[in-house]
């Protein structure tokens, strides 16, 4: 197919020119485009460890080390089925959480107007809400498949109903989701309320704990992708997913968690699912040695980007 993708390893080095997303072109125009990777610079939501308001920029920064031509992994060649480019980053208002979701929500909608799908990177996980909000408004309810360490189903975090640690929820309440048809994957850590777990069921999830995740495996994920079937789905990946010593770089580290080969296995099987979305988030590059976070968080946005690229044909 004719379309967008990126500037060729062999049309200049990797380490010239504008920093975008794979060097893909930088377009804020969506005709023409299946996918637009969007930057959603806040972190105005986290509670401990701040600067994922960074990711963005880390992300396509550690980008240029991959190799995007061809996927092995998922058979597939990326950019001859799909057209895709960077949008930038949507616009956000420092220090104010519904002003910056508004302003995010109205940058995604843009390109779901244009019959794209978004890639989001963040910033800290409340940017899913904005994600979430945009691609409902457009699509109606959706099927979520959350990988991470938390729940991010806590009915409020100092107060504050709007964080990182509450978007799930929101979104459920907000009828965004439909927590029938959505899992929670790879809880570990201490929690902050024993039932905490029973709670993110009570609004109607599948809540899969690493502990059971790692001996079950990727039936799991291709169990759940049967559920929701031709439905339209969202799936977020928090880098906390990973276990730190893969993904040292985040806002809120668990330890136990699986290895940077488990994990891509377990997003690789999400396979088959008709997004609407989806986003990588929680990278805070001033905690990443050797960039190594934000390398894990570019692979997972390139292995989404390959998840939609199959969606568009048989792979081998």
């Amino acid at each position: 197919m004719k379309g967008y993708g990126p500037e060729g390893g062999e049309r200049g080095p990797r380490i010239a020119g504008v920093t975008t997303f794979l060097r893909l072109p930088h377009v804020t125009q969506y005709d023409d485009v299946d996918v637009a990777v969007v930057g959603l610079p806040f972190d105005t939501g986290l509670a401990v460890r701040t600067g994922a308001r960074f990711g963005p920029r880390a992300v396509r920064e550690a980008s240029l080390t991959l190799h995007p031509t061809y996927n092995p992994a998922q058979r597939v060649a990326v950019f001859d089925r799909l057209s895709v480019v960077d949008g930038g980053d949507a616009r956000v208002i420092a220090g104010f959480t519904d002003r910056s979701l508004e302003a995010m929500q109205s940058a995604l909608s843009q390109v779901h107007e244009a019959e794209a799908v978004p890639l989001g990177i963040g910033g800290d996980h409340t940017v899913t809400l904005a994600e979430l909000r945009a691609a409902a408004a457009a699509h109606g309810p959706l099927a979520l498949l959350h990988f991470g360490a938390h729940t991010d189903c806590l009915e409020e975090s100092g107060d504050e109903p709007h964080v990182h640690s509450t978007v799930i929820r929101r979104a459920a309440e907000e009828g965004l989701v439909d927590a029938s048809r959505s899992a929670l994957l790879g809880m570990r850590g201490g929690l902050d309320a024993p039932d905490e777990y029973e709670r993110a069921r009570e609004l109607g999830f599948t809540v899969v704990p690493w502990d059971d995740l790692a001996q079950l495996g990727t039936g799991v994920v291709s169990a759940a992708v049967d559920e929701i079937g031709s439905s339209k789905a969202f799936v977020t990946v928090d880098v906390d997913f990973f276990d730190p010593g893969f993904a040292p770089a985040v806002g809120t580290p668990e330890i136990g968690g699986p290895t940077s080969a488990q994990a891509l296995a377990l997003i690789r099987g999400c396979r088959g699912l008709d997004l609407a979305g989806a986003d990588v988030v929680e990278v805070v590059p001033e905690l990443d040695s050797s960039n190594l976070t934000a390398i894990v968080a570019a692979t997972v946005a390139y292995e989404l980007l390959s998840l939609m690229a199959c969606a568009r044909g048989t792979c081998e």
